[in-house]
């Protein structure tokens, strides 16, 4: 019952993490129409809570003695990678062919898992994967505009890679006896980020008149201050905040493709605040992604029954029909979760369960 609260609970913060990134795009644009550069938004937007985090990383400044690689990996990556390289291939090759890149991301977390970690992985989150990238290519509708600009495609291919550190640095520890909190973590991340996107997006010449006017939501004025401190406060510290902790709840694997929906949430925000109106194969790609969605996280690891696992042949490819990855659900606040029996030989998966 503990397991299946914390999946749930985890899936919730998950949407929500996906809403407040969704929320970006919308929130930016129009300072970015009202004449800011990409790179200077984006350097805001990381800068702006790097400072809000600044509290938190004072407070768990241990983690710069205990973790410093996590620290580092996850600034540069989670942070600074994923924003850099995906703006830089914007200059390249349309921004749906870029976002539907970006998004392979959970099909790579999958791999990771399956080939680097030596874990199974099921049918069903594979498949899950699959409609969820199917549903991604209808909602950006890949058919118009593809260039296969060879840097583009790289510097796209980059940010992907860069979002699958997010979701397995996200999960790095989260079974130690002392793991790294995820508030801290992700402080240091920003701070890191701001740092490295500080030489990237050189700020200094940035038109801050733009902050002091008004931007043009929708056909609605609004402040632009306004607008920057929902992508710094929502977008960005909430996101975060909310996506490092699913993962913990969930698995990288589950998380990585319930994160998919920040393209619809951002493309259905966009028809809403901006009047990007959907078209028929968008909405049926939305349909996919929430489909692929759900299936992967149906397939969330379930608290292992007590006793000894059965040894049969059949038996065993019962259960390992049914296995995902990973064998727990840990707390986001380090405290202990339920688990599995441990491997107790190389190869061998909590609960008995065989790689397939």
């Amino acid at each position: 019952m503990h397991a299946s609260q914390g999946r749930s609970a985890g899936l919730g913060l998950a949407l929500a993490s996906a809403f407040a990134f969704g929320g970006s795009g919308v929130a930016a644009k129009p300072l970015i129409e009202a004449g800011l550069d990409p790179l200077h938004v984006v350097w805001l937007r990381v800068a702006g809570a790097a400072l809000v985090m600044l509290p938190v990383a004072w407070r768990h400044r241990d983690l710069l003695r205990r973790k410093p690689g996590l620290l580092v990996g996850f600034g540069l990556l989670a942070v600074a990678g994923v924003q850099a390289f995906y703006f830089a291939s914007l200059s390249r090759i349309p921004v749906g062919v870029a976002l539907l890149i970006e998004y392979l991301a959970p099909a790579l977390v999958l791999g990771w898992v399956r080939f680097v970690q030596r874990r199974p992985v099921t049918r069903a989150a594979a498949l899950g994967v699959v409609l969820a990238v199917g549903g991604l290519a209808c909602v950006v509708q890949i058919w118009s505009g593809l260039s296969f600009d060879l840097l583009g495609l790289l510097l796209a291919l980059a940010a992907a890679c860069c979002q699958v550190g997010y979701f397995v640095l996200s999960d790095q520890g989260a079974d130690e006896a002392e793991p790294a909190d995820p508030l801290g973590v992700i402080a240091y991340g920003l701070l890191i980020g701001a740092l490295v996107l500080t030489v990237v997006a050189r700020p200094w010449g940035m038109d801050t008149s733009v902050l002091a006017g008004r931007a043009d939501l929708g056909g609605t004025s609004v402040p632009s201050w306004l607008l920057l401190g929902w992508i710094i406060l929502i977008a960005t510290v909430l996101a975060y905040v909310t996506g490092v902790v699913s993962v913990r709840r969930l698995s990288p694997q589950v998380a990585g493709v319930v994160a998919c929906l920040e393209a619809v949430i951002a493309t259905v925000l966009a028809w809403v605040l901006l009047g990007e109106h959907l078209e028929t194969p968008q909405l049926l790609g939305g349909a996919l992604v929430l489909v692929g969605a759900f299936i992967a996280q149906s397939t969330a690891p379930k608290a292992p029954s007590e006793g000894p696992v059965a040894g049969s042949e059949g038996e065993r490819g019962e259960a390992g029909g049914g296995a995902v990855v990973g064998d727990r659900v840990p707390a986001a606040d380090g405290e202990g979760a339920e688990r599995g029996p441990a491997a107790g030989a190389e190869g061998e998966l909590s609960g008995g369960r065989t790689s397939p």
